[in-house]
């Protein structure tokens, strides 16, 4: 392989490997190209087989116009020769012997040309379907393409590997948060351990502890209430001599 052969490979590589990356990144307008393509041949395609309908038709025709000559001959025919038109029927009979073969010509290309009409409606019927299967199969594969990189972004963004612009700005966004409630929680500790709020939580305790005492001198004074009353019963009873003890 000469110098210029090798080249001419590497080329070929580098644009046929760019032509794939191409491809590979835009495969919705590779659906359209080979829609489009389908689309342009299968009009060549009806076009073709409405030359063969023509010549089919045509060929019908002349055939049909063939049978109704000979038709006439042979009515003519046994006239002349009833007459004795003997010239008149030799040209009758080299006429009917012309149409014949003509019409045998017909029927044999009228055959051929039938079969080819048929066979090419079939493969434009064909051609069409495949048309419309490619074109379900474009809306399926793009479908599937998003969905797999739908699937790759969530499984990116999981592992913290995702480079989109949107996933990041999520981030920092979340960090930015994270780290206000980390401030949050820092004042709140700090605040916890200063001298005032030491202050405030003795001072808290000495109104508890005496509140407590308040209501401990008041629970005694309501006990020696309570004593005294049934103390005084207690004598007043022992003072009424008409008192009867049941």
């Amino acid at each position: 392989m000469g110098f210029f052969d090798r080249i001419w490979n590497v080329i070929k590589g580098i644009f046929s490997s760019t032509a794939a990356d191409i491809e590979r990144r835009n495969p919705e307008a590779v659906y359209e190209s080979a829609i489009e393509e389908r689309v342009k041949k299968y009009a060549e395609l009806k076009k073709a087989v409405s030359g063969i309908v023509y010549l089919r038709n045509k060929i019908a025709s002349d055939l049909e116009t063939k049978e109704k000559e000979l038709k006439d001959v042979l009515a003519q025919l046994p006239i002349a020769v009833e007459e004795g038109e003997d010239e008149a029927a030799l040209v009758l009979i080299q006429k009917k012997d012309e149409l014949a073969k003509q019409i045998e010509d017909l029927k044999g290309e009228l055959e051929k040309l039938a079969t080819q009409a048929e066979e090419a409606k079939k493969g434009l019927v064909a051609f069409t379907a495949e048309i419309e299967k490619l074109k379900r199969e474009k809306v399926e594969m793009l479908a599937r393409k998003q969905t797999a990189e739908a699937r790759i972004q969530i499984q990116e963004t999981l592992d913290g590997l995702s480079t989109d612009a949107d996933i990041k700005a999520l981030d920092t966004v979340r960090e930015h948060i994270h780290k206000l409630q980390a401030e949050a929680d820092v004042g709140a500790e700090i605040k916890g351990e200063s001298l005032d709020a030491k202050l405030e939580k003795i001072k808290a305790k000495a109104v508890d502890a005496g509140a407590r005492a308040q209501l401990e001198e008041m629970k005694k004074q309501a006990t020696a209430r309570k004593a005294a009353a049934e103390a005084a019963a207690a004598s007043a009873g022992g003072a009424d001599p008409g008192r009867r003890t049941i």
